[in-house]
């Protein structure tokens, strides 16, 4: 299977899911964007390893994993997001020490909140940017006038919304297969997947 790279277009408030995030991921060579549900801490995190002048006054959790690293000389080379099941991206760091490769599991939210600080680039496979990547409608020159800002305006947040329900396939099911779907993901210890579920009962 070939990879894809990606870089970050911008985060996304959810209007929908308290306290969530969307991460817009966008394929380098080319126009698609891949919308990620993560927490307000990931968030912020990604967001300080974006603007270069923010410097957090004590290490956050994710400087203290490089500092951790750099101290070990452990390198995260890329990130890899390598499967999506039911809305949730599953990925992959791949780290190297000692000229020993290792790979290791890790949330998608918290592998890019480390790639960012490793400078690793970041991928993804062709056939979940076919099953998950979306154009965006709104206008091209605005989306290049507004490169600076990490924070996406509302018009492109309503479209990444509708997309991530969409990813999720949550938008046809009943109430009743909803609950079901609930009770399995809790039964499975799936909390962020139960989380997502019980958000999109509310909203109904």
């Amino acid at each position: 299977m070939s990879l894809v790279r990606l870089n970050i277009k911008g985060i996304s408030y959810s209007q929908t899911q308290n306290g969530a995030y969307a991460l817009i991921l966008n394929e380098v060579d080319g126009d698609r964007k891949l919308p990620i549900v993560i927490g307000a801490f990931e968030a912020q995190s990604i967001a300080i390893a974006l603007e270069k002048e923010i410097r957090p006054p004590r290490p956050l959790t994710h400087d203290l994993f490089k500092n951790f690293a750099d101290r070990f000389d452990i390198v995260v080379k890329q990130v890899i997001i390598h499967k999506l099941v039911d809305g949730v991206f599953y990925s992959s760091l791949i780290c190297e020490r000692d000229k020993i490769e290792e790979i290791i599991d890790a949330r998608t939210s918290d592998a890019i909140a480390l790639a960012l600080r490793f400078q690793a680039p970041i991928f993804t496979y062709k056939n979940i940017l076919d099953k998950a990547g979306i154009y965006l409608k709104v206008n091209p020159k605005k989306d290049d006038e507004d490169q600076d800002s990490i924070l996406v305006d509302d018009l492109v947040a309503e479209e990444i919304e509708n997309a991530v329900i969409e990813q999720e396939g949550f938008k046809d099911k009943s109430l009743d297969e909803l609950e079901k779907l609930l009770e399995e993901a809790v039964k499975n210890e799936d909390y962020e997947k139960a989380a997502k579920i019980r958000d999109e009962i509310s909203k109904r």
